[in-house]
């Protein structure tokens, strides 16, 4: 980025007297080169976020498929709340995972659905605490179901198991992992960081007034 900007100035420099026209060409090629490289880690950053997921769901498959299941990987739908780059990322994961060791077609759509529809929930949440609520109840309710459903499970007691599964990853690990990476890292929206917790972005607006 520093690069782009040093190159550009020094473009403007050189032909800011009499060449006017090549100025004009030249300057926004860097603007839009500035924006490629933003997408492209973009890019990057779901499609690793994609195959950690994957790659830990199917690690722990044990664990990770059935109306009782403890599914590590979804630790990681935290993300979204600090980085959009993780919504496409986590559809991604869990689709793919779904593939490799779900409950057919049923599973990949309306469970990749769900993860996508609480992705989405939880970057639109004021703080992290309530972030973590879309996970919860999202794939309760919608995993919950179709579960019951295909394994011949009482309805009612997987949609208790899956929530308190997610509970207990989200709330117990998805949170605790988002803050230790944002105390130690700077790959988080530093905009999105000023809302850690519903409590912190209150405070910030009461400061303002």
């Amino acid at each position: 980025m520093f690069i782009i900007e040093y190159l550009r100035q020094n473009i403007f420099d050189a032909f800011v007297c009499g060449h006017y026209s090549l100025k004009r060409v030249i300057i926004p090629t860097f603007f839009v080169c500035q924006e490629f490289f933003v997408m492209i880690r973009s890019i990057a950053v779901s499609g690793m976020i994609a195959a950690l997921y994957t790659a830990l769901t199917v690690a722990l498959s044990p664990l990770s498929f059935g109306p009782v299941q403890f599914r590590v990987a979804e630790a990681l739908t935290l993300l979204p709340f600090f980085m959009p780059e993780a919504i496409p990322g986590l559809f991604i994961g869990c689709f793919l995972s779904n593939i490799a060791g779900g409950f057919g077609l049923i599973d990949i759509v309306i469970g990749s659905a769900a993860t996508l529809a609480a992705a989405w929930l939880t970057y639109k949440m004021p703080g992290i605490w309530l972030a973590a609520v879309p996970p919860v109840v999202i794939n309760a309710l919608a995993v919950g179901t179709y579960l019951g459903v295909i394994t011949e499970t009482p309805v009612l007691y997987s949609i208790i198991y899956i929530g308190i599964s997610q509970a207990v990853i989200c709330f117990g690990l998805g949170i605790p992992l988002c803050m230790l990476i944002a105390s130690r890292t700077e790959i988080f929206d530093k905009e999105r960081l000023c809302k850690l917790t519903l409590y912190d972005r209150k405070d910030n607006v009461s400061n303002k007034k």
